[in-house]
Formats: C-alpha cells, structure tokens, sequence
C-alpha cells in the first residue's frame, strides 16, 4: 500500500492506494505545527486502524507540504511506525512536467501534484481550479506543459478577513448550503453570497482570462475543500476530483520509486 501526504495550511490529508492505482481511503486532519512526532505517530496508527489497515501494510510514502515545520514531523513518524522510505516533493523529484515559469524550482509541491494528478487523468489543454486555504488556478497547455497561474485568497481567509477587519460582521462558517439568490437580504445572506458565489464569478472570468492567452478552449477540473459548494455556483462547467492532489502524488511516487 501506498501513502500520499498533502499537508495544507488548515488540513492535512491522508491519501492510500494499492500498487496498482487503486485508491483505497482517505482521511483528513487538522494541520498543527505544533504537534510533534509521536502524536502524529498515534493519529496515523489509529486512522490505518479504523479502516481496518495496518502500519506494516504500507510499503512507501510520498508528501507534498507549504508547512515545513509539519513535513519534518509527520515524514518522522511515517518512518517511525510504517519502516518505509518517505519521499518529498521538491527540487530534483521527477514529476514529468515541463515548468514553463520564471523559476521552475519554485514551484510548490502542492502544484505539482495536483498539475501531474490532471495531466494523468484529463484531456489537455485543462484549466485546474484548486480550492484550498488559497484559491489557485493553474494552467497546463496543449503539450501538458505548467504554464503558471494565479493566487487568491481563499474562502475561509477571505471570511476570517472580513470578520477581523469590520466592527459589526461576525465570523460566518462555510457550509453546504446552497446559496439561492446573489441579492442578500439579511447580512448572513449577503456575505455567503458575497464568499461563495463571488469566488464562482471570480472563477469563472479568471478561466476565461486564461482561454484568451492560452489560444484555446480548455477542460476545467476543481478540486480541494471548497470545490462542492462552489463548483454549483460557476456558469463554466468543470469536473469536480477531490483526490487530484493524491493522485498526483501517487503518479509522481510511481516515477521516483
């Protein structure tokens, strides 16, 4: 068995797959800088347990981070309870791109995976919309060559921000609900409005942006947290996968193995 790591800035997930691709479960956790080693230890053992694994059962892991002080800790404990060599996504790793940005070694392993997961399992050109604790959408041409893309703040920042930066907005949680009507008409309303179906317009026009200096009509993929609630509220059609980021990971294991 294998296991994919991505650690995010608020969660971390769990990916397993047999060998031969097949994906197996996953699980997410709260990422915390904080815990050390050992913790991590128990609260992997304990997930391989639930879903009825063993730690012996995993023969090799693979783990793309933008929280460093989280990557040492969780790559130790991996080791620790699993035996098995640990590879991180970094500078000199195979992923099979061709990084066509001003620094390619910049590029974060995060999206590289989630590039590598689109390039293996969707039609090029493809537009990949990665709704995590940042907003990113990524373009790979017609060749599958990593063209670059863009960053924004993501849904749950831009609540936090707006709660923190305003006397009388309360910090709101983003559910499942759909959002109905765009014309809020009480201010719980209006803001989930202006999060969720101002991140869609924002989407959709961005994918527009891209087509135009791409040349070409794309495929569009979303993925991460906030890709269910939001991907109702784009005009522009798109494939929901919310294991594109293990997928690629796996991909990128299975070169480097």
């Amino acid at each position: 068995m294998i296991l994919t790591v991505d650690i995010g800035n608020t969660n971390t997930e769990y990916g397993f797959f047999e060998k031969d691709g097949t994906f197996l479960f996953d699980s997410r956790v709260e990422t915390n800088p904080h815990r050390m080693c050992d913790e991590y230890a128990i609260s992997l053992a304990d997930i391989l347990h639930l879903y009825g694994y063993s730690e012996k059962q995993v023969d090799g892991a693979i783990i793309s981070s933008v929280v460093p002080p989280t990557t040492t800790q969780i790559k130790a404990a991996i080791e620790k309870i699993c035996k098995c060599k640990v590879l991180l996504v970094s500078p000199g790793v195979k992923t099979g791109l061709n990084i066509r940005i001003d620094d390619p070694g910049s590029l974060g392993g995060d999206l590289a995976a989630v590039s590598v997961g689109a390039k293996k399992h969707y039609p090029l050109p493809v537009i990949i919309v990665d709704l995590g604790t940042a907003t990113k959408i990524l373009a790979l041409d017609e060749k599958g060559s990593y063209r670059g893309g863009v960053i924004a703040p993501g849904v749950k920042i831009s609540s936090e921000a707006l709660a923190s930066k305003t006397a009388a907005l309360p910090l709101i949680g983003i559910t499942n609900e759909p959002v109905t009507h765009v014309i809020g008409t009480n201010t719980l309303d209006a803001m989930r409005a202006g999060l969720l179906a101002g991140t869609a317009c924002m989407i959709d026009g961005m994918v527009e942006k891209f087509e135009e200096e791409l040349g070409t009509s794309c495929n569009v993929v979303a993925t991460g947290g906030f890709s269910g609630v939001i991907n109702p509220l784009c005009r522009r059609e798109m494939i929901v996968d919310p294991y594109l980021v293990q997928k690629g990971l796996l991909e990128i294991y299975l070169k480097n193995a």
